[in-house]
C-alpha cells in the first residue's frame, strides 16, 4: 500500500483528529494545534475526490481522503471515474455517471480537461494532484464562513427526515442530491498502473440521486425512503454543478 510522506501524513492526521503534537519528519517535525478542528462550523465542508484504481498518481489522495473522512468537520466523498479502465484494470466502483459529474464541474469552470486525482471543495475550489496543504487551507476557510443553507437530517429505519433553511433565496433553484456511500473497502490490484498494490478506499460513492429542487425560500422539508444500511449524505447545490450551499450526513 502507498505510504504518505511523514509531513503529508502529519498534516492529514492533524486535520483528522486535532493532533497537537510533533510528528517527526525526514528533516524536522510538524507541530501545532489543528486550526481546522479548532474552527468547526455547524455545517461541514464537502470534499469530493475524483479518483480511479487504475491511476498511479491517485493513492496519496485516496489515503488523504481516508484521513479526512475521520474529521468531524468534513464530509469526504470518493467518486471513482471510469476513464482509466482501458489501461488494464477496471475499477469496480467506477461509474460513467461520476465521470460525467467531473466533466460537468470542468465545463462549469471553463476547463477543457479533467484529471485524477482531483479534489473539489464545496463544489467550488478545485485541487488537482496531491496538495494537502492547499486542501487544509481551503477547509479552514470554509469552516470559518457561515453556510448559505443550514441542513439537518435524521435517519429512522428506512426513512430520512430532512430540513433546511437559508438566509435568502438562491440565484437559481438548488439541486437536492442524495448520496449513498460505502465507508471502506480493501482492494488488491493485480493489473494496470497500480498492479501489486493493496489499497483501502474510503467513502466510496455508490449512488447519487436528485430528489428535488429548492429556491432557498422558507423551509425545505422532506421524508425520503432509502434501502440498505449505507450511510447517506444530502447536498444542496447550485446547478452546474456549482457551489454547495449546505450538506448533512448520517450513518
Amino acid at each position: 500500500m502507498y505510504r504518505l510522506s511523514s509531513a503529508a501524513l502529519a498534516l492529514a492526521l492533524v486535520l483528522a483528529g486535532g493532533v497537537g503534537a510533533a510528528i517527526a519528519a525526514g528533516t524536522g517535525a510538524v507541530t501545532g494545534v489543528d486550526e481546522a478542528a479548532a474552527v468547526v462550523s455547524d455545517q461541514p465542508v464537502v470534499v469530493e475526490l475524483f479518483t480511479s484504481q487504475g491511476c498511479s498518481s491517485c493513492p496519496p489522495a485516496d489515503e488523504l481522503l481516508g484521513r479526512l473522512a475521520t474529521h468531524r468537520g468534513v464530509i469526504a466523498l470518493g467518486f471513482h471515474v471510469d476513464y482509466w479502465d482501458y489501461i488494464g484494470w477496471k475499477d469496480a466502483y467506477g461509474s460513467p455517471a461520476f465521470t460525467a459529474r467531473q466533466k460537468d464541474y470542468a465545463r462549469a469552470a471553463g476547463d477543457r480537461t479533467i484529471y485524477t486525482p482531483q479534489m473539489i471543495l464545496q463544489g467550488t475550489d478545485r485541487v488537482v494532484g496531491f496538495k494537502p496543504n492547499e486542501v487544509a487551507g481551503l477547509i479552514r476557510e470554509y469552516q470559518a464562513t457561515p453556510p448559505a443553507a443550514r441542513v439537518t437530517m435524521a435517519r429512522s429505519g428506512d426513512t430520512l427526515t430532512i430540513k433546511a433553511t437559508a438566509d435568502r433565496r438562491f440565484n437559481a433553484p438548488a439541486q437536492i442530491e442524495l448520496v449513498r456511500y460505502l465507508p471502506v473497502r480493501r482492494v488488491k490490484i493485480t493489473r494496470g498502473e497500480n498492479a501489486g498494490r493493496t489499497m483501502d478506499y474510503h467513502n466510496i460513492v455508490s449512488q447519487l440521486t436528485r430528489i428535488g429542487t429548492w429556491d432557498g425560500a422558507g423551509t425545505y422539508q422532506a421524508k425520503v425512503k432509502i434501502d440498505g444500511d449505507a450511510p447517506a449524505v444530502l447536498l444542496i447545490q447550485a446547478p452546474g454543478p456549482g457551489r454547495i450551499y449546505g450538506a448533512a450526513q448520517v450513518d
